[in-house]
């Protein structure tokens, strides 16, 4: 699957296969999706990768009880380490901005070996770093259901049109 036809497939899947996902296959996306870039290549970016039953279902509970986020079999809690105040020449503070491209790189890799991922914001921090063991000084930026999709996403996705998005030269 190219780029174009992943970046078409992708939707967020609340409903997963009870099929394991491959270690070796995750390893694989997140090796790739480590190329990803970052501002001034700080690479702050660390995923604890929860295949534990018991700390799935306590990541659900931290995501609101959302059910589905527990039963993936994977899930990926995003985080960022380091020098998370760093703010770039833009006035934005790189670490979620840079922790966003690399969760990208990784949902567009999983759609394209046809697994299934929901981007999770609806979540509080201090229960997921609880669940995880995860110091007080990281960030959880993301968690990331992964698993075999139950069924085929959406075929059409509701999107706005180029022209209500895109400015030419000036706003």
């Amino acid at each position: 699957m190219d780029v174009y036809d992943a970046v078409r497939a992708r939707f967020s899947c609340r409903n997963f296969l009870d099929k394991d996902v491959d270690p070796a296959l995750l390893d694989k996306v997140l090796d790739a999706a480590r190329l990803a870039p970052s501002a001034s290549n700080r690479q702050r970016w660390r995923v604890v990768v929860v295949r534990d039953a018991a700390a799935r279902a306590k990541l659900a509970q931290a995501a609101r009880g959302q059910a589905f986020v527990g039963q993936a079999p994977v899930v990926l809690a995003f985080c960022s380490e380091g020098d998370n105040d760093h703010v770039m020449t833009c006035g934005q503070l790189s670490y979620p901005i840079d922790t966003a491209i690399f969760i990208d790189h990784v949902a567009l890799l999983c759609t394209a070996e046809g697994l299934g991922t929901c981007w999770i914001g609806a979540f509080h921090e201090d229960q997921a770093k609880a669940a995880l063991g995860i110091p007080d000084e990281v960030r959880v930026v993301e968690l990331m259901p992964v698993g075999w999709p139950h069924a085929a996403g959406p075929s059409a996705k509701k999107r706005l049109s180029l022209e209500e998005i895109v400015h030419r030269d000036r706003w």
